[in-house]
C-alpha cells in the first residue's frame, strides 16, 4: 500500500523539478537523486507489499521506507511553503532589486540542500539493508496472487445483488410473517440476530423492500444504528422518512422535542421501523419512548443485532429469528454465482480438480455468506486453473493461522490480493462512520486529492477513479447503495466487518487515525486525522496539543466547529494540509482570514444545509485547490475564486460569487469563469459576479461532468429564450429557479441527455406537461413552490415514456391532474405534497401498473382517499399497496 504514496510523491517531484528549476538551483541535483530513488522504491514496493504481512523483517523495512518518504514529502512541501511566503512578502516590496530577493531565499535553499542530502543518505542505508538482512531473496521470490488481478479494461458482467444470492428465502418468509401478524395490539417488536457476516441486514432489507410489506403499513423507516449510537441522529433519520420537517426543526430540535413530535405522528399510523445493527440495550431503552405502543394495531419495530440478550431485551423468544449459517449446498451455489458471474451461466462445468479445490475453499468459509461472497468474488478475478486456485487455498490457510476469526482471515486475504493501486482506495472507506451511506462522487474527489489515482494515458482522473470503484464492487469489498439517473454509482456502503479490517490495516500502516471518542490530547504523529464524535469542549486544537503531527488530511463528521482561537493553535499542525472536510457545525463555519496560506490544499468541503459559511478573499491563494464543495450552505464566495486554475469541481448550490470591483479589475485584470479551464463539475447560482446568465450557460458547454447545474434568479425573470441548452451533451440534471415567461416548445432547445429537471417558483401559466412529456430521456421531474400556477395539468397518452419519478410540491392553484391511458407508463414514484386545492386523486392514477409508491402530504387528494377507503373495493386494495 505504501508504494502508492511513494509513486505519487515521485510524480509530484518530477513536476516540481520541471516547474521550479530556477528555484531549486544548486539543490536540483539532490532533488533529482531523491526522485530517482523514489521511482525505484515504488517499483520495488509493488512487488514486496503483499509480502510484508508474511515476514516481519519485510514489514519493518517497508515501514522505514514509508517514514523516509513522509519525511521527504514534508521537507519539500515546507520549502515550497516558505518560498511562497517569501515571494508574497517581496511582492509588497517591489521597489527592492531582484538580488535582495535572492539573498532572502538563500537560507531556505541551503536548509533544503542539507535536509535532502540527509534523506538521500537515509534512503540509501535502508535500501542497503535489503542485502544486509537477506531481504533480496524474499523480494525476488515474491509472487503475490495480486499479480493475476483483473485488468481495469476487463468487461464485467452486471453485478448480482446480494439479496438475490444469499440463500435465505426461508428466513425471509418467517420474518415477513412476524411483521405482518395482525393479531398484535398496538406496536410490537421482532428481531433478527446472528453473528457478523451472516446476512442480517441483507435479510431485513429483502423483506423491507417487498411490495406486500410496503402496502401493509401506512409508513415505514429504516435507520442504521451501529456502535456509534446517537439518539437524536437516529430519531431524525426516522422522522425524515415518514414526515415533513422544516429546516429550522431539523437543525434546532433536541432529542426529546424531536422524539415527541415523531411519537405524536406515529401514534396515528400503522408503522414499521427497522433498527439495523443494534449493539447495546440502551438503544432500545432510549428510542422506545418515541415509538408509541398505542399506535394502530399491527405496528412493528424490527431490530437486527449480533447479541441475543439485546433481542430479548426488546421482545420475546417467539418474535426472534436466529439467522443460521448456510449449509453445504447453499454455500456452494452462492460460491458458484460469485466466482463465475462473468461466464453467463449459473451452472459452470468444472473439472474434478477445480471442484475439489472449490469445495475445500468453500469449507473454510464455515457457512458465512459474507466470507463466501468475498472469496468467490476474489476467484472471479483469477484464471480457472488448478495452480491459481491452489495459491488461493494456500493463502487462506496462512491467514486463518494468524487468528481464530475465520471470516476476518478470509477478508484479510481479499485485501492483500488487491492490486497496489486499489489498497489505499479500499482503506480510505474506513474513514467514514460505521454503516454510513458514502457518496461516490465525494469519495472519488477525496481519492484524487490524496493522490491515489494513478495516471493512465489521457484518461480523466475521474474516469479512472470510477473504474477503481467498480473493481472494488466487483470484488464484493463494497456494496452499491444507490445509483444515479444514468446508472452510475450514486452511493455505496461497506460491511462493518470489512470496515473493521480497513481501520485495522490503516492503523497498522499509520495510514490514518480514526477517533470516535477523543481524549484531550494525541501524543503520536498523525498524517490523516478522522474525527467522529464531538471533541472535548468542541475544540479541535486540544486533540493535537503537544503532538508532532503534520496533518495532511483533517476530516470531521462530528459537527464541531473550529473557532478563531482553535485555528490559531492549529496553524502549526495544518500548514501542509491537502484535505479539509468539515461537517456542519452549530452556527456555521468561519474560515480564518489566512486560509490562503494552506497552499497545498486540494480538497475543501464544508457540508451542511442552510448555514452561512464565510470564505475569506485569501481563498484565491489556494493555487492547488481541485474541489470546493459547500453543500447546501449559503456563501458569498469571493471573486478571487476565479484565480484557481486547477479547480475541477465547484459545487456550491446555494452560493453566489461576489462581483469584482473596478479597482480590483485594474490591479488583477478582469476575473471570471472563463479562467477555470479545468472545470469538470459545476453547481452554482447564476447571475453572480464574473458570470451572467448567458455566460454561465455558454461556459457549461465545455464542462465534462455536470451532475447538477443551478440557475437561480429568485424574484427575477429568467429570459430562457436567450439560453439554449442543445449543445450541452453532458448536462444530465438541471435546476431552474425564478419566473419564466414560458417554456420553449422546441425539443432541440433542451439538453439532449437531460435525465432530471427541477423547476422552482417559475410561475408558468401554461401547462408545462405538454412540452416536458416529449423529452426523450427525462426520468425525474419536480415542480416546486408554484412552478406552475394553472388549475389543470394533463399528462397525454404516450408522453413521459421514461419518467420514473414525479414530484409536485406546493402548487397552490392546481385543482386537477389527469393521466391519460398509456401516459407515464414507467412511473414508479408519485409524490404530491401540500397541493391543497387538489382534492381528487389524479384521474387515471390506478391504471399505472408500474407505480410502486404514492406519497401524499397536507390536504392533497383527501376527498378521493376517504371515498375509496369507505368503498373498500379493488381500488382500495391497489391504493394500499403503493401508499
Amino acid at each position: 500500500m505504501v508504494e502508492s504514496t511513494v509513486t505519487f510523491f515521485a510524480e509530484n517531484l518530477s513536476n516540481l523539478i520541471l516547474q521550479e528549476a530556477s528555484v531549486f538551483g544548486e539543490v536540483e541535483g539532490q532533488i533529482k537523486l531523491l526522485r530517482n530513488e523514489l521511482e525505484l522504491m515504488g517499483l520495488l514496493l509493488r512487488d514486496v507489499d503483499s509480502k510484508r504481512v508474511y515476514e516481519e523483517r519485510v514489514k519493518v523495512w517497508v515501514n522505514q521506507l514509508r517514514s523516509a518518504t513522509h519525511e521527504a514529502e514534508d521537507v519539500i512541501d515546507e520549502f515550497i511553503l516558505k518560498m511562497d511566503h517569501c515571494k508574497r512578502r517581496l511582492n509588497t516590496l517591489k521597489f527592492l532589486p531582484t538580488c535582495v530577493g535572492m539573498v532572502d531565499k538563500l537560507p531556505f535553499i541551503h536548509e533544503l540542500d542539507s535536509r535532502v542530502k540527509d534523506i538521500n543518505a537515509k534512503i540509501g542505508a535502508i535500501m542497503a539493508n535489503r542485502s544486509k538482512y537477506g531481504l533480496e531473496d524474499l523480494t525476488a521470490s515474491s509472487s503475490s496472487i495480486a499479480d493475476q488481478a483483473v485488468s481495469h479494461k476487463e468487461k464485467r458482467a452486471p453485478l448480482v445483488e446480494e439479496s438475490d444470492v444469499v440463500g435465505i428465502d426461508d428466513g425471509g418468509n418467517k420474518v415477513k410473517q412476524m411483521l405482518m401478524k395482525e393479531e398484535t395490539v398496538g406496536r410490537s417488536v421482532a428481531s433478527i440476530f446472528g453473528m457478523g457476516g451472516l446476512g442480517k441486514t441483507t435479510l431485513a432489507k429483502k423483506v423491507y423492500n417487498q411490495r406486500d410489506v410496503h402496502g401493509h403499513f401506512d409508513c415505514k423507516a429504516w435507520v442504521y444504528v451501529s456502535q456509534e449510537f446517537r439518539a437524536r441522529e437516529n430519531l431524525l433519520a426516522i422522522a425524515l422518512q415518514v414526515m415533513s420537517l422544516s429546516d429550522e426543526e431539523k437543525k434546532e430540535m433536541g432529542e426529546d422535542e424531536l422524539g415527541k413530535k415523531l411519537c405524536g405522528y406515529l401514534g396515528e399510523k400503522k408503522y414499521l421501523v427497522v433498527m439495523d445493527d443494534v449493539w447495546s440495550s440502551e438503544v432500545w431503552s432510549r428510542l422506545r419512548l418515541y415509538l408509541p405502543e398505542e399506535a394502530k394495531d399491527g405496528s412493528k419495530v424490527l431490530i437486527t443485532t449480533r447479541n441475543k440478550k439485546i433481542a430479548l431485551h426488546a421482545t420475546s423468544e417467539e418474535f426472534i429469528y436466529e439467522l443460521r449459517r448456510m449449509n453445504e449446498d447453499e454455500s456452494w451455489q452462492l460460491f458458484l454465482k460469485k466466482a463465475f458471474r462473468g461466464t453467463g451461466t449459473t451452472t459452470p462445468i468444472l473439472t474434478t480438480e477445480l471442484k475439489e479445490l472449490g469445495n475445500k475453499i468453500v469449507k473454510e468459509c464455515e457457512g458465512l455468506p459474507l466470507a463466501i461472497v468475498v472469496l468467490g468474488s476474489l476467484l472471479s478475478t483469477k484464471e480457472e486453473t488448478k495452480q491459481s486456485w491452489e495459491k488461493v487455498l494456500a493463502s487462506i490457510g496462512w491467514h486463518l493461522d494468524q487468528g481464530p476469526d475465520s471470516c476476518m482471515g478470509i477478508l484479510a486475504l481479499s485485501y492483500n490480493d488487491l492490486p497496489y493501486y486499489l489498497k489505499s482506495c479500499f482503506l480510505y472507506y474506513g474513514i467514514f462512520p460505521e454503516d454510513s451511506e458514502i457518496d461516490a462522487w465525494d469519495l472519488i474527489k477525496l481519492w484524487m486529492a490524496k493522490g491515489f489515482i494513478q495516471r493512465r494515458g489521457k484518461e480523466r482522473h475521474e474516469d479512472i477513479a470510477e473504474d477503481y470503484m467498480h473493481e472494488l464492487i466487483h470484488r464484493s469489498l463494497i456494496q452499491v447503495a444507490d445509483r444515479r439517473l444514468d446508472g452510475k454509482v450514486q452511493s455505496c456502503r461497506m460491511h462493518d466487518l470489512l470496515r473493521d479490517l480497513a481501520v485495522s490495516q490503516a492503523k497498522d500502516a499509520n495510514f490514518f487515525e480514526v477517533h470516535e471518542n477523543m481524549d484531550s490530547t494525541l501524543l503520536i504523529s498523525i498524517r490523516r486525522l478522522v474525527i467522529h464524535q464531538n471533541l472535548i469542549n468542541h475544540d479541535f486544537s486540544q486533540c493535537l496539543h503537544n503532538s508532532s503531527s503534520r496533518l495532511r488530511s483533517l476530516v470531521s463528521f462530528s459537527g464541531s466547529t473550529i473557532g478563531k482561537k482553535s485555528w490559531g493553535s492549529l496553524q502549526e499542525h495544518i500548514k501542509l494540509l491537502t484535505v479539509l472536510n468539515l461537517e456542519e457545525g452549530v452556527g456555521g463555519h468561519v474560515l480564518p482570514r489566512d486560509i490562503g496560506q494552506l497552499i497545498h490544499l486540494k480538497f475543501l468541503c464544508i457540508k451542511g444545509f442552510s448555514s452561512h459559511v464565510k470564505l475569506p478573499s485569501s481563498i484565491g491563494r489556494l493555487v492547488n485547490l481541485q474541489s470546493l464543495d459547500l453543500g447546501g450552505n449559503y456563501c458569498n464566495i469571493p471573486h478571487s475564486i476565479w484565480k484557481l486554475k486547477k479547480l475541477r469541481h465547484l459545487e456550491c448550490q446555494f452560493s453566489k460569487v461576489s462581483s469584482q470591483s473596478q479597482i480590483n479589475k485594474c490591479v488583477n485584470g478582469c476575473l471570471g469563469m472563463e479562467q477555470l479551464t479545468n472545470l469538470q463539475t459545476l453547481t452554482l447560482k447564476g447571475g453572480n459576479g464574473g458570470h451572467t446568465k448567458k455566460t454561465l450557460v455558454n461556459r457549461l458547454g465545455s464542462v465534462q461532468e455536470k451532475k447538477n447545474v443551478t440557475i437561480d434568479h429568485h424574484n427575477k425573470t429568467l429570459l430562457l429564450g436567450l439560453m439554449p441548452f442543445s449543445h450541452h451533451a453532458y448536462l444530465y440534471e438541471l435546476f431552474l429557479e425564478g419566473k419564466l415567461e414560458k417554456l420553449s416548445k422546441e425539443i432541440e432547445f433542451y439538453p439532449p441527455k437531460l435525465l432530471g429537471l427541477q423547476l422552482w417558483r417559475c410561475k408558468l401559466r401554461d401547462d408545462p406537461m405538454m412540452i416536458l412529456e416529449k423529452l426523450p430521456s427525462l426520468r425525474i421531474l419536480e415542480l416546486w413552490f408554484n412552478a406552475y400556477t394553472g388549475k389543470k395539468m394533463v399528462c397525454s397518452s404516450g408522453g413521459f415514456l421514461q419518467l420514473k419519478s414525479l414530484k409536485l410540491f406546493e402548487l397552490d392553484e392546481l385543482e386537477e391532474l389527469m393521466v391519460e391511458r398509456e401516459a407515464m407508463s414507467s412511473l414508479k414514484t408519485l409524490e404530491i405534497h401540500y397541493c391543497d386545492k387538489l382534492k381528487k386523486l389524479p384521474h387515471g392514477l390506478l391504471q399505472l401498473t408500474n407505480l410502486e409508491k404514492l406519497s401524499l402530504r397536507g390536504l392533497s387528494c383527501r376527498e378521493s382517499i376517504e371515498e375509496i377507503e369507505e368503498a373498500r373495493g379493488e381500488d382500495w386494495d391497489k391504493l394500499r399497496k403503493i401508499m
